[in-house]
C-alpha cells in the first residue's frame, strides 16, 4: 500500500509540475512538502465565567478556564528534489498579513514563492503568531490589547498604491493610483481579503516563535517584508550563527543598534519602491534603516540598500512582491543572493 501511495504522489507531482509550468520557466520539482507549528507557550486562565454557547447541534455550556496553547508559529515547507539554493529561504510576511503575501498575486500571477521555487530554493513560508493558521490568543486575558482591523481603503492609501486620502474607490476605473504605479488595481479588492486582524503588543512572542523556527530549520536566509523586517533583524542578532543573509523588502523597523556588530557576518539588502521620498512615514522608516545599516558597516558588515527607481525598476508600491513587475524585483534579489555565494548556478 505504501508503494502505491508513493507512486500516486509521484505521478501527481509530475503531472502538476508539467501542467503548472509556464512556457520557458523552470519546473518545480519537490522532494517533499508539508507543514508544522513551532514555538509558543501554555497559559492557564482561572476565574472566568462559564457561558452558554449555541453550536450547530444545540446549546452547551463552555468553561473557558484551563490551559491554553498560544503564540505558536505556522510554517509550510517546500523541499527541493535538487536544491540550488545552498540554504533554505524563510519567507516572513508584514503586519496584518499572512504567508499568502508570497503566494499567488491578487490578479492571479505567480508570486515570489513560485519564482524562488523555480530557481531551486527550499522554502519555509510562515504565518506568524496571531496570524492565519498560527491562530491567536484570548484578549485581554492573554494578549493585552485589542486587535487592529484595517478598512479597505487603508492599504490603498498607505501602501503607496493610491494618491493619498480619498484615492480608493470600489470602481477600478475611479481609483486614483499614483502615476506609474504597478500594483494590479483590478486585484486590489481581492488583496484586501488577505488582510487579517493584528495586535500591537505581540512583538516579543513573535520574535520568540521566529527564533524557534530558526533553531529548527536553519542555517538559512530570511526574506522579510515591512513589519517582519524588525523581527528578521532581531532574530538574526539573536542567532547570528544561523542566519546567513537577510533580504529586507521595505523593513518597517530595525534591530538593536547597540549590538549591530552581531550582524557583521550576515550580509543584508534592503529594497525600496517608488514615492518613498514623498511620504514622511516611509521616509522615516528608510532613514532609521540607513542609520542601522551604517552601524553594521562600521562593524565590518555588508548592508546594501537599493532604491528600485535608481536601478530603472519603477512603479513599485509597498507590496513589491505583488506588483506587475514583481519578477524584475525577484531577479534583482536572486542576483544578489548569487553574488554572495548562497546559490549554486
Amino acid at each position: 500500500m505504501k508503494n502505491k501511495i508513493f507512486l500516486s504522489l509521484t505521478l501527481l507531482g509530475i503531472l502538476s509540475t508539467s501542467l503548472a509550468q509556464p512556457p520557458g520557466q523552470n519546473p518545480i520539482m519537490l522532494k517533499d512538502m508539508g507543514s508544522f507549528h513551532v514555538g509558543g507557550r501554555e497559559v492557564e486562565l482561572k476565574g472566568l465565567p462559564v457561558k452558554d454557547v449555541k453550536f450547530t447541534v444545540g446549546s452547551a455550556k463552555v468553561d473557558p478556564n484551563g490551559m491554553y496553547q498560544v503564540e505558536q508559529l505556522y510554517a509550510q515547507y517546500y523541499i527541493q528534489q535538487n536544491p540550488k539554493g545552498k540554504l533554505p529561504l524563510l519567507m516572513w510576511h508584514g503586519g496584518g498579513l499572512t504567508g499568502a503575501t508570497w503566494e499567488t498575486t491578487p490578479d492571479g500571477r505567480e508570486g515570489f514563492l513560485n519564482y524562488f521555487l523555480r530557481q531551486g530554493w527550499t522554502i519555509y513560508n510562515s504565518d506568524a503568531p496571531e496570524r492565519g493558521r498560527a491562530g491567536w490568543a484570548r484578549y485581554p486575558e492573554i494578549t493585552k490589547t485589542d486587535p487592529v482591523f484595517l478598512t479597505k481603503n487603508n492599504p490603498f492609501e498607505r501602501f503607496r498604491i493610491g494618491a493619498g486620502p480619498g484615492s480608493y474607490n470600489k470602481d477600478v476605473n475611479k481609483m486614483k493610483a499614483l502615476p506609474g504605479n504597478q500594483f494590479p488595481l483590478e486585484g486590489y479588492d481581492n488583496f484586501t481579503k488577505q488582510i487579517v486582524p493584528r495586535w500591537t503588543s505581540t512583538d516579543e512572542p513573535t520574535i520568540a516563535a521566529y527564533i524557534a523556527l530558526v533553531d529548527r530549520v536553519c542555517p538559512c536566509v530570511i526574506m522579510s517584508h515591512s513589519q517582519s523586517g524588525l523581527f528578521a533583524y532581531k532574530v538574526a542578532q539573536a542567532r547570528p550563527d544561523k542566519v546567513k543573509a537577510l533580504v529586507m523588502l521595505e523593513p518597517a523597523g530595525v534591530g538593536d543598534i547597540a549590538t549591530a556588530r552581531l550582524l557583521k557576518n550576515t550580509p543584508s539588502i534592503s529594497i525600496y519602491g517608488d514615492y518613498v521620498d514623498q511620504d514622511p512615514r516611509w521616509q522615516k522608516g528608510r532613514a532609521n534603516n540607513m542609520t542601522f545599516q551604517a552601524a553594521i558597516r562600521s562593524a565590518g558588515g555588508i548592508a546594501d540598500l537599493v532604491n528600485l527607481p535608481d536601478t530603472g525598476i519603477k512603479g513599485n508600491s509597498h507590496m513589491l512582491m505583488m506588483d506587475r513587475n514583481n519578477n524584475e524585483v525577484a531577479s534583482l534579489i536572486q542576483k544578489w543572493l548569487t553574488k554572495h555565494n548562497l546559490y549554486q548556478q
